[in-house]
């Protein structure tokens, strides 16, 4: 119970979403595990990525490529890092906050982070695929082929959620 009003809801029985009923904590604690789930799907391919790419320095096949490849390949392995920092940064924030009472408050910056690792995982895919179609073809086709797929993933990734939001969104 909470002592000041009587009730046994910690916000004191205040609910911020008709829709959902659902007090501010319940919300902020919804929010959270979804962020989680979705950090768990993006974690796992800048992880993957990334882990591939730090042993492609260490191929003989690493020596015999051009300066811009080397450039390319460098730029790939630190966005690729940012990336994963930006998608594990809501792990340690939530460590570090746990038990403050601040969850609403630790969501905003966990999206924030997630948001930011998304896009720096969409430069880091960008990059690999740039190097990858760099040396394995040599062709002038390349930077068609990264610009299509770049266009998939900003359809995808960004396009069709705000046009969601935009459409979809009831107004309150």
């Amino acid at each position: 119970m909470n002592e000041r009003n009587g009730s046994a809801r910690p916000d004191g029985g205040k609910r911020t979403d008709p829709g959902r009923r659902e007090s501010a904590e319940e919300r902020a604690d919804r929010q959270w595990q979804e962020l989680m789930q979705e950090i768990r799907v993006a974690q796992t391919g800048v992880q993957i990525l990334f882990g591939f790419l730090l042993t492609v320095a260490f191929t003989p096949h690493f020596q015999a490529l051009s300066d811009t490849d080397r450039a390319i390949y460098i730029a790939t392995v630190v966005v690729g890092s940012l990336a994963a920092g930006a998608l594990i940064g809501p792990v340690s924030f939530h460590r570090i906050v746990s038990g403050r009472r601040i969850k609403p408050e630790a969501v905003v910056w966990a999206s924030r982070l997630t948001f930011t690792g998304i896009v720096l995982l969409l430069a880091t895919f960008t990059s690999a695929l740039l190097l990858v179609l760099r040396v394995a073809t040599h062709g002038t086709l390349v930077p068609c082929l990264v610009g299509g797929v770049v266009a998939w993933y900003l359809l995808c990734w960004f396009a069709l959620p705000l046009w969601a939001r935009e459409r979809h969104t009831d107004e309150r």
